[in-house]
């Protein structure tokens, strides 16, 4: 089963989200600002893909934030990620064991 987790208004998820439509594939969809990810899911996503393709340090929120001023451990990454979704790179599709962050039509394809 394909999930997908997201926010319904942001291009990169509706891109992602016309690409399974587009090729009739399945999926659930999560919005993570209503469903975030538990601290468990943000840990095994790091563990498979590392902090810097889970962490949107190029978003407003990291900025608003002040983010890149603090030094910060995993754990403490993890909690503002847990608190303020929108850290959260998007969108992330999750296949089997699979996982990717952000929409990359060639990588989607390879994957499903």
């Amino acid at each position: 089963m394909i999930k997908i987790w997201g926010i319904k208004n942001c291009q990169s998820v509706k891109k992602a989200l016309d690409f399974l439509e587009q090729n009739k594939l399945a999926y659930d969809f999560i919005d993570y600002k209503r469903n975030p990810p538990s601290q468990e899911e943000l840990r095994r996503w790091i563990k498979k893909v590392g902090m810097q393709s889970v962490l949107n340090t190029k978003g407003r929120t990291y900025k608003e934030l002040g983010l890149k001023d603090m030094l910060l451990d995993e754990n403490e990454k993890i909690d503002f990620m847990h608190r303020y979704p929108t850290l959260i790179k998007r969108p992330i599709l999750e296949i089997n064991e699979e996982c990717c962050f952000g929409f990359n039509e060639e990588i989607y394809a390879k994957i499903l």
